[in-house]
C-alpha cells in the first residue's frame, strides 16, 4: 500500500482511505470482516462524519476495534462536523464554537477513542464566524482531542477566511472527484476550447490546495454526478459507454479491474489525492486496495479522461473541430 505525507507534514497515512458512511447499513459480522479487510490490505486511514447513520457508524466502528486497544496508535481516524440533519431531515450547518466542541466529545465516546487524528469541517458554513471556529479548535488542540485539522467541499476562498483566523494549518480538503466526475480538473485542462458546456468549475481548487500543501481526498470515488452510482454499473455503463470501454480495455490489458483502474486514475494525478472507498463488500475492499499496484501512463491517464468528456458531451482534447470530427478522434477513428 502507498504511503503518503498528509498535508506535506507528520501525519503519513496509507493513500486510499475505508469511508465508514455505510458500515451501519450491513450486519454487525459484515462490517467487522470489512474493517478487518482493508486494515489486512495495507489501510490505516478510517473516515467518518457524525452525521453517518446519525452517529451509528462512528458505534459499529468503535465496537468493532474497541479503540482503548494497542490498535489505536497503528491507525488514523479523521472525523467530520457541523453537517446537521433535523427531525424533519432538513440539512443545515453548524460551525459555532459550542456544536464543534460537543460533535467532538460525542464522535470521541461513540469511536471508544481519546483523540481525532483529523477533524475536518463537512461543508462551508456562509453564517460561520471564523473566530468561533478558532477558539474551538484552539481548545481541540490543546486539550488533545484532534491532532490536525481541515475542511471539506471548501473553495479556496473559503479556506482562506479560515486560515485567516485559526492558529493550526489546514491540512485536508475532501472533495468529490472520480474518473466520471471530473468538475475538479475540467477548467484547468479545457479552458481555451471554447465550449458552451465547458463552464468554469473547480480546477482552482485542485492549485490552491497543491500551493498549500494541502491533500485532497476524493469522495464518490467512483461514481458519476452527484448522486449517481458507480461509473461501471449497469446504469452507469449506458451513460459511459466509451469510458466503461476503455477502462474494460486497460483492466484486461493491466491484469486489474475496472475499479482498479478508476482509483489509479484518481491516484496517478501529482496532488497524490487520497480516494475513499465506501464499498461494504470486503471482496470489492480487497480489491480496490490492488489500486495501488496499477500504474497508467501519461497517454493512458488523457485518453481516459477524453473519454469522460466524450461521453458528457463535452469539447474533448482533439485538434478537431465539430463534435463530430472530436468524437471520431476521441475513438481512434
Amino acid at each position: 500500500m502507498k504511503q503518503i505525507k498528509i498535508g506535506n507534514g507528520e501525519l503519513v497515512a496509507s493513500q486510499l482511505i475505508m469511508g465508514c458512511m455505510r458500515i451501519v447499513k450491513v450486519p454487525k459480522s459484515d462490517a467487522d470482516a470489512l474493517v478487518h479487510t482493508a486494515l489486512d490490505n495495507g489501510i490505516n486511514f478510517f473516515d467518518h462524519a457524525d452525521v453517518y447513520g446519525g452517529g451509528k457508524s462512528e458505534e459499529v466502528f468503535g465496537e468493532i476495534l474497541d479503540l482503548r486497544s494497542s490498535i489505536r496508535d497503528k491507525i488514523i481516524i479523521q472525523d467530520k462536523c457541523t453537517l446537521i440533519r433535523d427531525t424533519q431531515q432538513t440539512l443545515y450547518n453548524d460551525t459555532t464554537k459550542e456544536h464543534i466542541i460537543a460533535s467532538v466529545d460525542g464522535s470521541l465516546k461513540r469511536l471508544k477513542t481519546d483523540y481525532l487524528d483529523s477533524y475536518l469541517l463537512h461543508r462551508p458554513d456562509t453564517l460561520m464566524e471564523a473566530d468561533d471556529v478558532a477558539e474551538a479548535f484552539d481548545y481541540l488542540h490543546r486539550s488533545g482531542k484532534v491532532r490536525y485539522f481541515g475542511v471539506s467541499n471548501f473553495k479556496p476562498i473559503q479556506i482562506e477566511l479560515l486560515q485567516k483566523y485559526i492558529n493550526q494549518r489546514v491540512i485536508v480538503n475532501q472533495v468529490q472527484l472520480s474518473i466520471a466526475h471530473t468538475d475538479l480538473i475540467d477548467d484547468q485542462v479545457t479552458m481555451n476550447l471554447q465550449d458552451p458546456f465547458m463552464p468554469e468549475t473547480t480546477g482552482d481548487v485542485l492549485d490552491y490546495c497543491r500551493l498549500k500543501d494541502i491533500t485532497i481526498q476524493a469522495w464518490s470515488s467512483l461514481q458519476y454526478g452527484f448522486y449517481g452510482g458507480v461509473f461501471m454499473s449497469e446504469e452507469g455503463r449506458q451513460l459511459y459507454p466509451n469510458l466503461n470501454r476503455v477502462v474494460d480495455r486497460m483492466a484486461q490489458e493491466k491484469n486489474s479491474s475496472p475499479t482498479q483502474i478508476g482509483l489509479a486514475w484518481i491516484m496517478r494525478h501529482p496532488a497524490k489525492i487520497m480516494p475513499l472507498i465506501g464499498t461494504t463488500n470486503k471482496n470489492r475492499m480487497a480489491d480496490s486496495c490492488k489500486a495501488c499496484d496499477v500504474e497508467l501512463s501519461r497517454e493512458e491517464w488523457y485518453e481516459l479522461y477524453r473519454m469522460t468528456l466524450l461521453d458528457e458531451g463535452k469539447a474533448v482534447l482533439t485538434n478537431s473541430n465539430t463534435k463530430e470530427e472530436q468524437a471520431k478522434a476521441a475513438q481512434g477513428k
